[in-house]
Formats: structure tokens, C-alpha cells, sequence
């Protein structure tokens, strides 16, 4: 089916039926839903080499990794959700690794000046984001996947890390857990800084002191969360409560839990954030796993779907969601009971 038969079909003209296709601002909602559910059920796909010499475009999209740490489950779950829908579009995802800052600034520079990618997807923000600065002078569109701020509108999705952060930890505290330990991303990271100002949030709302040594910011790794629980559950007075930042830190949390001869949801409660990896699911553990709940692989769905919007013209200060996080509450967290 060409173009024309489809337009033809629906009693629109071409260029209404391509624009809502590409995700055109101008193209009302009710008309895409209803161009894209015929092209859906009759087999409708545009020809990816005329469409790339009509727009101008490469129809490849670029995300750059930076190190180890990178390359774990959840870039893993994000780039399902990001490929995926990409793929649906026939746009390409080119993946670059590089071992630091410095190399990635010029992974950037080279993307443009080699054109091969029509925006780019820009993960893992700090504050103040120095990528996000360069990809504005090399003028290559880009969405965050979270948020920065360099006095410049950017298109960005986000979860609300801040109100997840200070709900799990004021039920904490509500509990009767006063000593509640955070284990949070690396610092200067957005998100991180986002749930460090829920946290502090939930502990100033009860009167509560902050205890720096009850805060560790690391890379989300089961081994690196062992070894910093095991030496704050060896400390007196010990922490009664955890605020795991990932499932895989909470697997870490939980072994220096057993380890110490302690039973979680009954000496130890912990709250884990949940990216929903289908591996991994808080339902099936033993005990079942407290969870702040956001899909990371529905993330990269949308950015796919943001990405396609920005290209097709829509203002960047218009691409602009937070994501609310539902508190998923299971056998993990419980009341404290040796105060």
C-alpha cells in the first residue's frame, strides 16, 4: 500500500496522512489515532529510503555510554523500551561506549559532524549538565531522560524522584523507624539530588536530625550495597530501616542483612525503587519487596515517542513530563519492634 491508497482510504490528503505519520504538532490528536490505526490494520509502512531523501534525515537516533556501570539492567530495560518503538518508526539506535567525560564531549562533536543521527537520547543528567550545553552549540536535537538546568529550555521525561522519596521515607519514619539509611545514586546526579531533598523533606517534617552516616551515594551494584550495608549494620546504634535506590542495591541491602543473622520485615525493613525488570520482581521475593514503582522500560518508550515529536517541530519547552511513583507497600516494611 502506497502513501496515496492510504490517504485515499481515509479522505484525507497525502500531506495531512504523512504529517500525522511523523508526529507533526499541527495534526490533531483524534486525526493521528485514527491515521495510525488504519495504517496499523492495513499494513501501511512508508519506505524508509524515500522518507530518509525526502527529510533530510539519518534515520538513526545516538546515545553515548559512559563506562562499566552503564552497561547493567537498567540501560538494558531502557533501551528495550527506546529500541523498540524506534524500530517501529524505522529509525535506527546507534550505541557509542567511551570511558570518560572527555571522550564522550567528543562523541558529540563527532556525531555532528559526521551527521549520522537526527537527535540524540541523553541519559543520567547532573544539575547542570555540560552535554546538554554542547548538544545545544552543535545544534543536534536531544531528549533527557531527567532533568537539568543551563538556563536554556531542553526537552525532558523525569519521574517524580523527590515526592517517591520523601512518601517511602516518612513511611518509614511513621513506622517508628527514626534510623532510616538512604542509598542513593552517584552525587551531582539529578535524580539523585531529587530524592536526597525527599529524604531530607520526610526527616525535617518529623523533627528528625539528618545523620550524614546514614547516607551513602555509589553506583547501583548488589556487591557495592553489600559491603556499605554490612559496615553500617555493624555500627552502634545500626540503622532499622533502608532506603534502597535500585532492586539490584536492595539484593545487596538484603544479603548484609541475612548475613548479620537479622530477618527482613521483622528486625530490618527496606523500601526499594522498582524499574520493573521483568527478572526481577518484588511480588516473588521472599519476603516480598516494599517498591517505589516506575518502569524504566516504558521510560524509553516514550522518549522514543518524545524524540519523533521534537523532530517533527514541537517546541522543546513543550516536552516537558514528570512521572508519578506509585509506593507499592509488601512485607518488607514493617513497624519497628526493638526501639
Amino acid at each position: 500500500m502506497r502513501l496515496k491508497d492510504l490517504a485515499e482510504h481515509l479522505g484525507l490528503s497525502p500531506t495531512t496522512v504523512s504529517r500525522a505519520l511523523n508526529n507533526y504538532p499541527e495534526v490533531n490528536e483524534a486525526t493521528r489515532r485514527r491515521v495510525a490505526a488504519a495504517a496499523t490494520a492495513l499494513g501501511y509502512r512508508p519506505n524508509a529510503s524515500a522518507l530518509r531523501l525526502a527529510t533530510g534525515r539519518a534515520g538513526a537516533i545516538g546515545l553515548v555510554l559512559r563506562g562499566a556501570d552503564e552497561l547493567g539492567p537498567h540501560m538494558s530495560e531502557f533501551l528495550s523500551g527506546l529500541g523498540a518503538s524506534m524500530a517501529h518508526r524505522e529509525i535506527d539506535v546507534l550505541v557509542s561506549t567511551v570511558a570518560s567525560q572527555q571522550e564522550e564531549l567528543a562523541a558529540y562533536r563527532r556525531l555532528a559532524a559526521s551527521q549520522k543521527v537526527d537527535a540524540v537520547v541523553l541519559h543520567s543528567p547532573t544539575l547542570r549538565d555540560e552535554r546538554a550545553e554542547l548538544l545545544l552549540d552543535l545544534k543536534i536535537p536531544f531528549v533527557l531522560h531527567g532533568r537539568t538546568d543551563i538556563g536554556h529550555p531542553v526537552a525532558w521525561l523525569d519521574i517524580d524522584n523527590t515526592g517517591a522519596l520523601e512518601r517511602a521515607t516518612g513511611h518509614l519514619l511513621d513506622l517508628g523507624h527514626q534510623r532510616v539509611a538512604l542509598f542513593n545514586g552517584l552525587k551531582g546526579r539529578t535524580f539523585s539530588e531529587h530524592r536526597e531533598l525527599g529524604y531530607l523533606a520526610a526527616l525535617s517534617a518529623r523533627g528528625i536530625p539528618f545523620d550524614p552516616a546514614l547516607m551513602v551515594n555509589s553506583v547501583f551494584t548488589d556487591e557495592t550495597a553489600f559491603r556499605l550495608a554490612q559496615f553500617m549494620l555493624e555500627r552502634r546504634p545500626r540503622p532499622t530501616a533502608f532506603l534502597a535506590g535500585s532492586m539490584m542495591t536492595a539484593l545487596g541491602i538484603f544479603r548484609a542483612i541475612r548475613q548479620a543473622g537479622l530477618e527482613l520485615g521483622r528486625d530490618i525493613s527496606m523500601i526499594a525503587h522498582d524499574d520493573v525488570f521483568p527478572y526481577l520482581n518484588a511480588d516473588n521475593m521472599y519476603p516480598t519487596m516494599s517498591t517505589t514503582r516506575s518502569s524504566i522500560r516504558q521510560a524509553g518508550t516514550r522518549i522514543a515517542e518524545l524524540i519523533a515529536q521534537v523532530l517533527a517541530g514541537k517546541h522543546v519547552e513543550d516536552v516537558h513530563e514528570i512521572w508519578p511513583v506509585e509506593l507499592v507497600l509488601r512485607e518488607s516494611s514493617a513497624p519497628l519492634r526493638n526501639p
